[in-house]
């Protein structure tokens, strides 16, 4: 008897706990069930009515996440002010031009050698004449073809037109299986002095001036130090990411009412994403693409 009261006041020991413990998870999940549903904090803002004007454009990061630009652009430099800004921030403030060519080079470099692609088509003249540009910025310049074409063409039409030439001036391995009669020195391929060469052969050292640089770094930092191109022309890496990457800095420092315009639309190179590089921006910023042969033509307003 005793044996089974001592059970009896264990099990009722151990029940009640238990029963405190099944009433507040009754409770609890009672309570969680009745209760109505919450909605986040955060809501997605409305979208804007309007678009950005460009000069917020040009301190936004691209809409799509393949690379972000941090950058912000200065205020524009005056046109009549872009040579020398750039002379004293690269070139130690003097010319590239002066005592060229050095007396080691000179004996291997032609008096001209011009080689381009797309100079027949008649957009550089339709779109100069259009725009009046004060200042060109040439993005992937290799030899010089267009930029001296371009000289001509502003010189024509009378205008104080400077020309920015960005390249790295390294071409591209296998480069001399074509290009045999440019020169190497020490695996230093003397692309940069054939073109300057170019430029002293056709009178427009102080129309032109090459920015030896990758073109991501130059578009970057001509953005950081407010240089800005009336008309901009997009013609370095014809792969998708390169051609998105140079499209995308160019644009940040066209000008407003400028054109940025590029060749390969419909040649071979579309298979390696000049084509789709420029049809996606146009695309992600709701930009018309005009076609004029094989050069495609964005205006920015």
């Amino acid at each position: 008897m005793k044996e089974e009261q001592k059970k009896n006041t264990n099990f009722l020991k151990l029940a009640k706990p238990l029963a405190y413990v099944i009433l507040l998870l009754f409770t609890y999940t009672l309570g969680y069930l009745s209760s109505p549903p919450t909605l986040s904090s955060t809501s997605p803002s409305p979208p804007s009515s309007s678009s950005p004007s460009l000069p917020q454009l040009a301190n936004l990061p691209t809409q799509l996440d393949h690379f972000r630009l941090t950058t912000h652009c200065a205020n524009p430099v005056p046109p009549q002010l872009v040579r020398q800004t750039l002379l004293d921030l690269v070139f130690n403030s003097t010319s590239p031009f002066v005592n060229f060519p050095p007396p080691h080079v000179k004996s291997l470099l032609r008096a001209k050698r011009v080689q381009g692609l797309g100079l027949n088509g008649a957009v550089f003249e339709h779109l100069i004449e259009e725009v009046k540009p004060r200042t060109i910025i040439e993005v992937g310049t290799f030899l010089g073809a267009s930029a001296i074409h371009m000289v001509d063409l502003t010189r024509k039409l009378g205008l104080q037109t400077q020309i920015l030439c960005v390249d790295d001036f390294r071409a591209w391995p296998g480069f001399r299986d074509r290009f045999k009669d440019i020169k190497m020195i020490n695996g230093d391929v003397l692309l940069m002095y054939q073109f300057m060469q170019n430029i002293v052969s056709a009178n427009a050292t102080e129309s032109v001036l090459p920015i030896p640089f990758s073109t991501g770094s130059v578009l970057d930092k001509l953005c950081e130090w407010g240089i800005f191109g009336d008309l901009i022309e997009v013609d370095a890496g014809y792969d998708f990411n390169s051609a998105w990457s140079d499209i995308n800095r160019a644009y940040r420092i066209l000008k407003p009412g400028g054109v940025l315009f590029g060749h390969d639309y419909f040649t071979a190179e579309d298979d390696r994403g000049v084509r789709r590089a420029v049809a996606l921006f146009a695309r992600v910023y709701g930009l018309k693409i005009k076609l004029q042969r094989q050069h495609w033509v964005i205006h920015s307003s």
